[in-house]
This record gives structure tokens, sequence and C-alpha cells, in this order.
């Protein structure tokens, strides 16, 4: 994704836990079926679900959008273990 991006918003609509759109992203650090972690303007975003997919990508303007049923939504700080264990999860 663009980190150049002059775009320095963000927003997180989610509608009827089917449909989650968000802006101000980095980029996409990983995602699976079940989980996505984005690397966005305000941290990391873990959003996690059931079947979920990346329906639309603008990396241009840090915009995505994706379905499936949305479970949870969580900011994650720099030392979050949620995180560190995510991610060691993918170098096993």
């Amino acid at each position: 994704m663009n980190e150049n991006s002059t775009n320095h918003s963000h927003s997180v609509t989610i509608l009827e836990r089917k449909s989650f759109v968000t802006n101000g992203v980095k980029k996409i650090e990983n995602f699976d079926d079940k989980e996505f972690l984005l690397d966005t303007i305000m941290g990391y975003l873990l959003v996690k679900g059931e079947d979920l997919e990346l329906v639309k990508l603008d990396t241009g303007l840090g915009n995505i959008s994706i379905k499936g049923t949305i479970n949870s939504i969580s900011y994650l700080d720099d030392n979050d273990t949620e995180k560190s264990s995510f991610i060691g999860k993918l170098f096993r």
C-alpha cells in the first residue's frame, strides 16, 4: 500500500456485521478467512470473524472493504501480546 498517501483520516464502518470498510490503511500485514491485521494511521487494527474475504482494495487512498461475519475489531498497542502472538504464528 502507498505509505506516502496524503489521506490522514481514519474511519471504520461495519454494516450488520457482514461488511467492514475502513480507510487510512497503510498496509495489510496479513490476512486469512478468520483474521485481518491492518497497519493503519491510528495503529494496528485486528479484524476477526468467519469467512472473511477482501472485497475491495484501493492502495492510493488506503481504503479496504471486507465481507464475511465480523466478530470483533480491536486496535493493538505496539507491545500488545495478541499482535505478537498473531505474527509469531505466521513464522512458525
